[in-house]
């Protein structure tokens, strides 16, 4: 019941798509350092069990022996035949890791301690990373409405082009020939001669 347990737990990983199988795969997942755990049927020829030492040592990744035949883990995995595995996800592999090890700790005990540690690291490292992205969408406290003073100068009253005598308060502006100036209109000089009665 224990090896159906755990090949079930292998066929939930690949349905997952945490799971390569297959040597290029497999070798590819170890060179991108995406792999966790390599997993290795029981059976696994000699050749394939050295191809994958090299695979593990380039992706510095932990390996397993499995106590599968290929039959039995390529059937968990939807194939005929398959001897070589490899777990992305560090989830997956130390709790693979843990089952093994409850059967047989001698084998799989110092793989699963050294899994579970990896595993809690980067549990601590995804909370860190949800606190700091909640830390950053939290809303901002609002600063207080700036007063009419706080303004620049520049702003509170804009440069006007079109000249007008400083009126006194109460008073309309005045133009240089003494008419008043129609709101809007831009004044121009007095000419000369200009308002003087003529004689």
């Amino acid at each position: 019941m224990e090896q159906n347990d755990l090949l079930r737990l292998i066929g939930l990983c690949k349905k997952a798509g945490r799971l390569e199988v297959g040597e290029e795969p497999v070798g590819s997942a170890c060179r991108a350092r995406d792999c966790r755990l390599l997993l290795i049927a029981d059976d696994a020829a000699d050749n394939t069990v050295r191809r994958a030492a090299h695979f593990a040592q380039a992706g510095n990744c932990l390996t397993l022996r499995l106590p599968f035949s290929r039959d039995d883990l390529g059937r968990a995995v939807g194939r005929t035949s398959c001897a070589l595995a490899a777990i992305t996800d560090i989830g997956f592999a130390s709790a693979l890791a843990g089952r093994l090890a409850k059967a047989d700790p001698e084998t799989y005990g110092e793989t699963a301690a050294s899994l579970e540690v990896k595993a809690k690291r980067a549990q601590e490292r995804r909370k860190e990373q949800l606190r700091h992205e909640k830390k950053l969408s939290a809303p901002r406290p609002r600063a207080g409405k700036a007063s009419f003073n706080d303004k620049p100068r520049s702003s509170q009253r804009p440069f006007s082009k079109s000249f007008r005598h400083p009126a006194k308060p109460g008073t309309a502006s005045v133009h240089r020939s003494g008419k008043p100036a129609s709101p809007g209109k831009r004044m121009r000089p007095s000419r000369a001669g200009e308002g003087k009665k003529q004689s």
